[in-house]
């Protein structure tokens, strides 16, 4: 066997060394290609051009009107339109009844004798700050804090005089007036009482607000302005107490009398 192996190895590598052979003949039989080299000398010389021979070539520039062609200049620029000729339609009806209908309004029991407002808080002589409403009280015109009157040429602060004494009034008791329980919180102009004793009346016979001319207080207003009440009088005289030592010191205590001795009786 083993004679064998190397007989077909020797012919094997003779065959390899003769497809070499073969193949070396074949690539020198292809030629390369030639290549041209152009020589400098072959180049002919180009004569420079002549002054004032060569002429100014301007650029032609494209037409504006064509580059601007508008397309369907009917729907981009709309022709103008006459305002004279235009005439506005009238309103056309509701398509039904119930649109016309508006929203009922809130009815009250039979029963109902006002809302009771809880430690109402006076901002101003007439106006009530409660329960997140602020009800001025109707009939009057509220004195605002900042006011200033004048009485005989002197001008004093009215306005904060009169709001404290509506708070000295009201001492924080619970007041019924005219406001529905559901009203919009705001300023509500409504009538107002203390049990049967009305605010509005209260403000206007005191001096501490100016009652509305043709209003149910105006006679009141008019009384308190000839009698000089309120906002309509001279300054508030301010009343000063100085206490000296001997008013401070404390009065002397006299000692009890003394009781008589009794003797006892001899036995």
């Amino acid at each position: 066997m083993r004679p064998a192996a190397i007989a077909v190895a020797a012919a094997g590598f003779g065959i390899a060394a003769l497809l070499v052979t073969m193949g070396g003949q074949r690539l020198a039989a292809i030629e390369a290609p030639a290549i041209d080299v152009i020589d400098e000398n072959d180049i002919p010389e180009v004569p420079p051009p002549e002054e004032g021979s060569t002429s100014s070539v301007e650029p032609e520039t494209p037409d504006a009107e064509a580059a601007s062609r508008p397309v369907a200049p009917e729907e981009i620029v709309p022709l103008p339109l006459e305002q004279g000729d235009l005439v506005r339609e009238a309103p056309r009806p509701p398509l039904s009844e119930l649109s016309l209908a508006l929203p009922p309004k809130p009815k009250m029991p039979d029963d109902w004798d006002g809302t009771t407002l809880f430690q109402p808080v006076a901002s101003a002589a007439g106006l009530i700050e409660a329960k997140g409403f602020s009800v001025a009280i109707s009939g009057v015109t509220p004195v605002d804090a900042g006011e200033s009157c004048t009485y005989e040429g002197k001008e004093w602060n009215c306005g904060t005089r009169a709001r404290t004494a509506f708070r000295a009034f009201l001492r924080s008791r619970a007041v019924v007036c005219d406001v529905p329980p559901d009203a919009e919180r705001g300023v509500i102009a409504a009538r107002c009482r203390i049990g049967k004793q009305d605010i509005g009346e209260w403000l206007a016979a005191n001096g501490w607000a100016k009652a509305e001319a043709g209003g149910p207080y105006a006679e009141a207003g008019r009384k308190a302005e000839a009698d000089k009440k309120g906002i309509y009088g001279p300054v508030p005289t301010r009343i000063e107490m100085t206490l000296t030592p001997s008013s401070t010191s404390l009065p002397a205590v006299e000692p009890p009398p003394s009781e008589p001795a009794v003797e006892a009786p001899a036995q």
